[in-house]
């Protein structure tokens, strides 16, 4: 497997787990169980913003801006592993568990192999 196919594939499976992460925390807190607070909308949003911040990062594809996002992802990380240990919300804990540890590992290692394409095709030129 060669190195742009490798960063191919982390760049899908990043938009994948980006998007799909971005929409679990959409049904989570707004349809699924909006009664839980009486502003769904702002559990919402507090969730959504720092993730929404890197959207044109991970649009773009921005090698530096995946490992920071990295770092970011950490918090949601211990944030899904909490609500998987609560009876009420296990199953959908365990899927942001998931989604993050995929966001996470995508992030990685397309920041890691783009870093090391770019700098093949910067050697070769």
């Amino acid at each position: 497997m060669t190195l742009a196919c490798k960063t191919r594939f982390s760049r899908i499976l990043t938009l994948f787990s980006y998007f799909a992460l971005l929409l679990l925390f959409t049904l989570w807190y707004l349809l699924l169980s909006p009664a839980s607070a009486d502003h769904p909308w702002v559990i919402w949003l507090v969730h959504l913003l720092p993730l929404l911040a890197f959207a044109p990062i991970v649009i773009r594809g921005n090698p530096r801006g995946h490992a920071w996002l990295c770092f970011v992802l950490l918090i949601y990380f211990m944030e899904a592993v909490l609500a998987a240990l609560v009876p009420n919300s296990r199953w959908l804990g365990l899927g942001e568990g998931v989604l993050t540890a995929m966001l996470f590992t995508g992030a990685m290692l397309f920041a890691r192999w783009r870093s090391q394409l770019s700098r093949a095709q910067a050697g070769a030129a």
